[in-house]
């Protein structure tokens, strides 16, 4: 996947191009710089987050935070194993998603909430892998804007399917990841060349992959939550395509799309706490 780290599409003609080229061999046109170098150019705390995976690390340490939280909860609550598996009441009360509390107690919140919660320690490991792995490759394509429009979307529309798929509890990133995957397969099927076939090709592979295990004995994957994250974020990525010309109308749109999903974000996160305040009394 390192090939794609110097590569970007042109906004044009959507050929692959390089990041030092100002002007597309192939139709002409001038570019503007990749999306990741639009940035503020200054070291992120003296250089130690890059600017190819700020966003990432951001969503990383929101999801390890309420991993913490969680697992601090877990171990009040008499569970001495909550850093391997917290226990399903803890998970519930941080806002995992459950079909009765989303449809008969108008808690839609938690179809928000329920993406940056994890059950155990091996949990967010793996999906912190992919998320670092896949995360700034998106943003590097498609922007900041639109790679968080694509995470919040991904990530919601996958808890919507699993609540109509199941009334369980569900909780975990893999659903915004299965959209971030969604965006990369976008990105082969817009770009109909050898290296958009291989990039294609590699990520059907990896929700090929992710839906086999969801469907293993024991492991409790909510592939329902998978392919709706799939389907959010392949929608979205192929509808936005890549980054415009900067001050369009197109990139004020994505702009305020990003802006309003991380508002709810915000919003989400308050009757989370609000019911957790609540709940403890």
């Amino acid at each position: 996947m390192n090939q794609m780290d110097n590569r970007r599409m042109c906004p044009h003609c959507r050929a692959f191009i390089t990041t030092k080229d100002h002007v597309c061999p192939y139709c002409n046109e001038k570019v503007g710089p990749p999306a990741v170098a639009l940035r503020n150019p200054a070291p992120i705390l003296g250089g130690l987050i890059s600017h190819a995976r700020f966003t990432t690390v951001i969503i990383l340490l929101i999801n390890v935070g309420f991993y913490v939280a969680t697992v601090m909860t877990s171990m009040r609550a008499g569970n001495s194993d909550a850093i391997w598996g917290i226990d399903p009441d803890t998970l519930t009360d941080f806002g995992g998603k459950v079909r009765y509390f989303i449809v008969f107690m108008g808690q839609q919140w938690r179809l928000v909430t329920a993406g940056f919660l994890h059950g155990g320690l091996l949990h967010i490991g793996m999906n912190s892998w992919v998320l670092f792995d896949v995360g700034p490759q998106v943003e590097e394509i498609y922007g900041t804007a639109r790679m968080l429009v694509v995470y919040f979307v991904g990530s919601v529309l996958g808890f919507v399917f699993s609540t109509l798929w199941s009334p369980y509890l569900s909780i975990g990133a893999s659903a915004g990841l299965m959209g971030l995957i969604g965006a990369m397969i976008a990105v082969g099927v817009h770009h109909r060349s050898a290296l958009g076939s291989a990039i294609r090709s590699q990520y059907i592979r990896w929700t090929i992959y992710m839906l086999i295990i969801g469907i293993l004995p024991g492991l409790h994957v909510d592939n329902a939550a998978h392919v709706g994250g799939l389907a959010g974020g392949f929608g979205i990525a192929y509808t936005a395509g890549l980054p415009r010309r900067t001050g369009s109308w197109i990139e004020r749109f994505w702009q305020v799309a990003a802006f309003a999903c991380i508002a709810l974000t915000a919003f989400s996160f308050y009757k989370m706490f609000e019911w957790l305040t609540r709940a403890a009394q």
